[in-house]
């Protein structure tokens, strides 16, 4: 069983490009979760996939949402791919939290009831750290890009977040860390070996989150909270 680790320490770059390629070349993609056809849903998962995974909520968050909803009980369960390119380029990382943004927004005004959980993989991990205030990379400049973190006006509908793989957890920055409104409200999960969110070596450690416990851990912290 994999279990979770957060360690501090050396740089992304490398690591990223060589876990990055391995996620690409040695698994394929999952389908892409298709979003509840209910237009206020009790939950709405806001997720962002990994580098090179094709549009929607990528392979984790595939697992972490039909988990989700199968401790919900009755209670409806949308999710969100955020809109972003998941490129080599990880500067655009900062379209995605702004298009996870202009989404919670859009979606609070329309559905006031509706609450969100933030859950992104990799470098989709590092667009939820934007969104919550917590400098990608421990604020590495020129390495990833930055964005503002969700307005006040939104911040408080967040019900959980959990990342898997986040870079930022490397550097002693876990989601875990973030301050209020979302203290308490964060699961940070890595995976043994991971060299993206911790000190390993083994880059195939990154590329199968989807078929750890991890997915299901994180589910459930999040349905405590809901």
């Amino acid at each position: 069983m994999a279990r979770r680790s957060v360690t501090s320490a050396r740089t992304f770059g490398a690591a990223a490009a060589t876990a990055a390629a391995a996620v690409a070349l040695a698994i394929p993609a999952g389908p892409v979760w298709t979003a509840a056809a209910d237009p206020c849903p009790d939950v709405d998962v806001v997720f962002a996939r990994g580098t090179s995974e094709p549009p929607g909520i990528g392979r984790v968050g595939q697992a972490l949402t039909d988990t989700l909803q199968s401790q919900l009980g009755g209670r409806t369960v949308s999710a969100y791919g955020v809109n972003y390119p998941a490129t080599y380029d990880f500067l655009t990382a900062a379209d995605g939290a702004t298009d996870a943004t202009n989404h919670i927004l859009a979606t609070a005004a329309a559905c006031p009831t509706t609450r969100f959980v933030l859950g992104g993989y990799s470098q989709g991990a590092a667009v939820v750290d934007m969104l919550v205030g917590i400098p990608p990379l421990g604020n590495r400049v020129g390495e990833i890009g930055s964005a503002p973190p969700l307005p006040s006006s939104v911040a408080g509908k967040v019900a959980g977040i959990a990342a898997f793989g986040n870079p930022s957890a490397k550097f002693g920055i876990p989601v875990s860390a973030a301050g209020a409104p979302y203290a308490g409200k964060g699961i940070d999960l890595c995976n043994d070996g991971d060299p993206i969110c911790s000190r390993g070596r083994n880059p195939f450690a990154h590329t199968d989150y989807e078929t750890t416990d991890m997915p299901a851990q994180a589910a459930g912290f999040i349905a405590g909270l809901l």
